[in-house]
């Protein structure tokens, strides 16, 4: 599949590929150090988590609401800015996991709440989606040396297990309400990607083998068997059966209808991290990955430049905006494939898309990414509020600075 993709664009190939290029190493470490500096400014909230951002990277006290996915991402990326020796960074995880275990945390029914505000709980509905970034959290502050991610850890793990789990599928449930009633038939990719994220992050911070056991039956179910059988286009949606709702009209950012490319580019680089955790016993992930890249860069890039949001099942663009989240999975995704083939083609779209994220979606004036940008390519006020989140961004600079055998955390630990 990897030959099919088109190859010219961003130049012939250099002597030195840029991820062997310290002149390059060193931009990446920069922009990284960039993005934690934006967030660092104003987004610790007194009251509890962390404030929204607006496109100046200043704190929006009007709006109250802390979502849960926004501090379990704020508590991972400052772990790993724990990791990097980031002085001040551990602040940020104590108040973050203070938040996860005290305003997110439901005492009375487990779970965590998917979001509260200055006056408590705001939306207390339990989502598969939230509650793989708590664990993502709680594995990254358990590699940085927290005291309390332990706890979390075995909280949430807790929870997955009796509340989200169906083992039957090997897959993850999708949504409950507070007293975990069941208050939809929905099932989807997107929460179990995330969870397989977070379960290699616990498999690494723990040792347990059971974590990477469930994230390689997800991964067989999402990509072994139904993006293979969707020509490498993985479906999003499903009824309760676990049958794919071709049909389904979208509902939010989260659930968009059609496919989405930036998660086959997502899913390329954990497929070749869970293939690498475990040892390499398998023998789909290398070909899946390339299979989910080829089809999401040959369908979903612009000429102009920038991945289209989403896709109907032909192919042909359905939102058309570009947004930056994609760019960086690509980005991820890219750094896998070169370090996995050593083939030119990666190299060309690893540049290709850094010189994208560049000129269009890095924001040299105000500070962090552009986070969506119209088929003009000009910055759009849309699915955001400002300066949405450090999490995909701060990934794409670290992932190409560690080895492709583990998540950029793990790396970090194991390079020191």
């Amino acid at each position: 599949m990897a030959a099919m993709i088109e190859q010219t664009g961003a130049g012939a190939r250099a002597a030195k590929s840029w991820l062997d290029d310290p002149n390059h190493q060193r931009w990446l470490r920069q922009e990284a150090d960039s993005l934690f500096a934006f967030f660092e400014a104003e987004s610790l909230d007194p009251a509890g988590g962390f404030f929204a951002l607006d496109a100046a990277g200043r704190a929006i006290p009007a709006e109250r609401e802390r979502p849960l996915h926004a501090t379990t991402r704020m508590v991972h990326c400052y772990a790993i800015g724990v990791m990097l020796g980031r002085p001040g960074a551990a602040d940020f995880v104590d108040h973050g996991m203070a938040a996860l275990l005290e305003r997110h945390r439901d005492a009375k029914s487990g779970g965590y709440f998917t979001s509260f505000d200055a006056d408590g709980p705001r939306d207390t509905q339990k989502l598969a989606y939230g509650h793989a970034f708590v664990l993502l959290a709680g594995a990254s502050a358990k590699l940085a040396g927290h005291p309390d991610a332990g706890r979390l850890i075995a909280d949430v793990s807790e929870i997955l297990e009796t509340r989200f789990w169906d083992e039957a599928q090997g897959a993850s449930a999708e949504e409950f309400a507070s007293d975990w009633t069941p208050f939809s038939a929905y099932r989807g990719q997107n929460s179990n990607m995330h969870l397989t994220e977070a379960l290699m992050a616990a498999f690494e911070a723990t040792g347990e083998r059971a974590y990477l056991v469930k994230a390689e039956r997800i991964a067989d179910f999402f990509l072994r068997r139904m993006a293979a059988a969707n020509d490498w286009r993985v479906p999003e949606h499903y009824h309760a059966d676990w049958t794919v709702d071709r049909d389904y009209k979208g509902s939010d950012i989260f659930r968009p209808a059609g496919t989405t490319p930036g998660h086959s580019l997502e899913w390329a680089r954990l497929a070749l991290q869970l293939w690498a955790l475990g040892g390499k016993r398998l023998d789909w992930p290398p070909a899946a990955a390339k299979a989910l890249f080829a089809a999401a860069a040959n369908s979903a890039w612009d000429a102009s430049g920038g991945f289209y949001y989403t896709l109907d099942w032909g192919g042909a663009p359905l939102i058309r905006d570009r947004l930056w989240w994609p760019c960086c999975e690509g980005i991820g995704a890219a750094t896998f494939l070169r370090r996995l083939d050593d083939e030119d083609v990666y190299e060309t779209w690893y540049r290709r898309i850094w010189d994208f994220a560049a000129r269009r979606l890095i924001d040299r004036r105000a500070g962090g990414w552009r986070p969506q940008l119209g088929d003009d390519l000009k910055e759009k006020n849309g699915y955001f509020i400002g300066k949405p989140d450090i999490y995909h961004a701060l990934q794409a600079c670290l992932i190409p600075l560690y080895p492709t055998n583990a998540s950029v955390a793990r790396g970090i630990v194991e390079a020191v």
